[in-house]
């Protein structure tokens, strides 16, 4: 879902993930709800709130860096940062950051 860019039904399955989560994986999952949200606000036009959840997910996924479960978080936290750079400055996102595992297909395909 996610990178089919479809972030708002990302958002919806990431959280049923998220609430029984604990530990580390409940932090990293934050992070992804808050960048799926961050790109979901991009989506309607909303600079505000897409920037404020970006920052969120940034800060979250900064502790998780370069690689957690095989998701390559350094690649997703350097074109994150890019695209809240964008955002900031009234920009649109034309390309949106993918998960990807390393050596592997992109993590979350469907």
């Amino acid at each position: 879902m996610f990178n089919r860019q479809e972030f708002y039904e990302c958002h919806e399955v990431l959280e049923d993930v998220w609430r029984p989560s604990d530990g580390p994986i409940r932090l990293f999952l934050q992070a992804l709800i808050h960048f799926a949200v961050g790109f979901y606000h991009h989506q309607q036009g909303n600079r505000t709130g897409a920037e404020l959840q970006l920052e969120k997910a940034l800060r979250k996924l900064a502790g998780f860096l370069p690689v957690f479960q095989e998701i390559e978080t350094a690649e997703l936290y350097r074109e994150g940062q890019m695209a809240l750079e964008k955002i900031a400055a009234g920009g649109t996102i034309e390309r949106f950051p993918r998960f990807d595992r390393q050596g592997r297909p992109p993590a979350c395909p469907t």
